[in-house]
């Protein structure tokens, strides 16, 4: 069964140097949903302890959660999450967060 378009929480403005919790889910899709998140229609690397532009963040694909633990303002974006399964896929709207 293909995803449905999943819900994704994106927090509207995050004070610099605070962490910030996004979070990605739909439960229609069979088998289990993997989601991966893209800012500003870019994919962020999947690697739980990324280095990306100087970003410290934790992506956990099976849950759909990107955990940044010290915000900075290259984090600033249009974030949006794409839930994957055999059957197809489906993307949320990007929402924008500020930090």
């Amino acid at each position: 069964v293909k995803p449905m378009t999943p819900r994704c929480i994106v927090p509207k403005a995050v004070p610099v140097g605070k962490s910030a919790s996004l979070h990605c889910h739909e439960n229609e899709g069979y088998p289990k949903s993997t989601y991966s998140w893209y800012r500003n229609s870019e994919p962020l690397p999947p690697d739980t302890k990324a280095k990306h532009q100087n970003s410290s963040y934790t992506l956990n694909p099976t849950t759909g959660t990107l955990v940044f633990h010290a915000v900075h303002k290259g984090d600033t974006g249009r974030y949006s999450c794409i839930a994957t399964n055999d059957a197809g896929f489906a993307k949320c709207e990007e929402q924008e967060m500020e930090v």
